[in-house]
């Protein structure tokens, strides 16, 4: 037993990879599932507003001269008929601002506040058994989701699920960064992160086709029940089987820049380019989320007729990772080479082509409206990796990790919570136009915001005649005659340390920069720091 044991021992960090990434995708499972199932779930708890819609499948749309979502009442709800036959009820809709209010805000504002508080503690405590902690808060949340009889359940559960979900990325990334040596980091984190869509996309044909089989007539119920189950499941097998990494430090210490003065927090957070950054990511997360929260909703309304469930889930595991991969890595191993202002203009230009057939997506029939889909999810979800490559190389390293965690609480305070004035506008121009208005319109504002933001950041540097003659004959010197444009962190090490343990925090290779010799410099992004899952949607 014991040579087969040895022989197995060398898939555990493989092991510990696929661990993590089922518990982050069972999490966003619970996260986005509200969205898919919203309807039902309104029906049974009285929750959100009512509107005429179509429960007839004799008909398709195309047959039927008036569409039940045209009718504004109760009374012209009934009296449609087609030969005779009613084919519209008046009922819930599963929207409303109550609904916005359940899918945003309850769980954005303490999924943000409580991961900063998971990842300071992660820097203290036994990460595996915290993880497992946080995974069983957030299992038996949706668990519970399961059996709600009010609506106010069901946003006390959502708040519980975000608190315990919030410590899923910040101590997975913890884990994995002691774990897996720094030439496979990157590719580890773009697996876990993949979680994300994973769990976004399989809600999809879960709230849909489980809710529709029906299970020991509990309809919507069993969604929640089931992954409930497997999430206690995963956290059982995180506790059991996962052990606490030693922890690593990578670093040289702590040093300031050039000029001896360390650069404070306030001073990089309020500079221009800061600030427009943030605020062009926060409309752009805003647009993501808008559409993540409505859409599966959104085509139940206006197609009631045609099953949408499994484009919905390939288009959004599909395209939208491999936009996250080809968006790592234009910005890593192109853009880079040209300087940081044209990191932004590629952002701009990526969200810009995105943003046509985001309206399209809202405004075409079904066929079409997927293959748009396809075609902007795939230059929109470039995004992410772009931006955050801009504020690593923009912020100087003693401050890094502070400026990332205020830039994600910004941002997905701002973007999560926006969507939910898509009920107020939706009232007063209609459900689509308060779609194309927050989803693609928003695309196309934050394009405009981040092409603003490529003129407040600087240019690649051109060294001068003395420092290219310094470069020839001693390369290393030109790291301190170096001029700075924004925070050149090659001048800078690894100096984020911790006042609890004096360990440097760590950065996924896939963030760090080179310096002018071609050797890697190890930068850091605190693991403390969540947020990466509602915004690269």
């Amino acid at each position: 037993m014991i040579p087969i044991l040895n022989k197995l021992s060398g898939f555990y960090s493989t092991y510990v990879l696929g661990i993590l990434t089922i518990g982050y995708i069972l999490g966003e499972l619970g996260h986005y599932l509200i969205g898919v199932t919203s309807k039902q779930t309104a029906i049974e708890l009285d929750y959100g507003d009512h509107a005429c819609q179509q429960n007839n499948s004799m008909f398709t749309r195309h047959e039927l001269m008036t569409q039940c979502s045209d009718v504004k009442n109760e009374s012209s709800c009934y009296s449609l008929d087609m030969n005779g036959t009613g084919y519209c009820e008046w009922n819930y809709n599963g929207l409303g601002i109550d609904y916005q209010i359940l899918a945003g805000p309850t769980f954005i504002l303490v999924f943000t506040i409580a991961g900063v508080f998971m990842g300071f503690a992660a820097d203290k405590y036994n990460r595996v058994k915290m993880l497992t902690v946080c995974t069983v808060i957030f299992g038996v949340a949706i668990l519970l989701q399961g059996t709600v009889k009010e609506y106010w359940h069901l946003v006390l559960l959502r708040m519980v699920m975000a608190a315990g979900e919030s410590g899923c990325n910040p101590l997975a990334t913890g884990i994995m960064s002691d774990i897996f040596p720094e030439n496979k980091r990157a590719l580890v984190m773009a697996i876990f992160n993949w979680g994300i869509y994973g769990g976004y996309g399989i809600a999809f044909p879960v709230g849909r086709y489980i809710t529709k089989l029906n299970f020991f007539d509990m309809g919507w119920r069993m969604c929640y029940l089931g992954a409930g189950v497997l999430t206690i499941i995963v956290a059982g097998l995180t506790g059991t089987t996962l052990r606490e990494p030693e922890r690593k430090s990578i670093g040289e210490g702590d040093r300031t820049t050039a000029s001896g003065k360390p650069i404070s927090l306030w001073q990089v957070i309020k500079s221009p380019a800061m600030i427009m950054l943030m605020i062009a990511a926060s409309i752009r997360h805003s647009g993501g989320m808008t559409f993540a929260y409505n859409a599966d909703l959104y085509y139940n309304t206006y197609f009631p007729d045609v099953d949408l469930g499994w484009w919905l889930f390939a288009v959004t595991i599909g395209i939208g990772s491999v936009g996250v991969v080809v968006g790592g890595v234009v910005s890593d191993k192109i853009v880079a080479k040209m300087g940081i202002r044209s990191r932004a203009f590629v952002l701009a230009i990526s969200q810009l082509i995105a943003t046509l057939p985001a309206f399209g997506s809202v405004y075409f029939e079904p066929l079409w409206a997927m293959i748009t889909l396809g075609l902007s999810y795939f230059f929109a979800e470039m995004w992410f990796g772009i931006v955050f490559a801009i504020v690593v190389e923009i912020v100087p390293l003693r401050v890094r990790s502070s400026t990332i965690g205020v830039f994600l609480f910004v941002m997905n305070n701002i973007g999560g919570n926006l969507p939910i004035l898509v009920d107020p506008v939706a009232k007063v121009i209609g459900y689509r136009g308060s779609i194309m208005i927050f989803y693609a319109g928003f695309y196309g504002i934050s394009s405009i915001l981040f092409l603003i933001t490529c003129f407040l950041l600087d240019g690649k540097a051109k060294p001068s005649s003395n420092e290219q003659e310094s470069q020839k004959t001693h390369p290393d010197t030109i790291l301190n005659a170096r001029n700075m444009h924004g925070h050149d962190n090659s001048v800078f090490s690894v100096d984020e340390t911790l006042p609890s343990n004096g360990r440097p925090a760590q950065l996924p290779q896939h963030l760090q920069l080179s310096n002018g010799n071609g050797y890697e410099k190890s930068q850091s992004i605190h693991p403390s720091h969540n947020g990466a899952e509602s915004s690269r949607l």
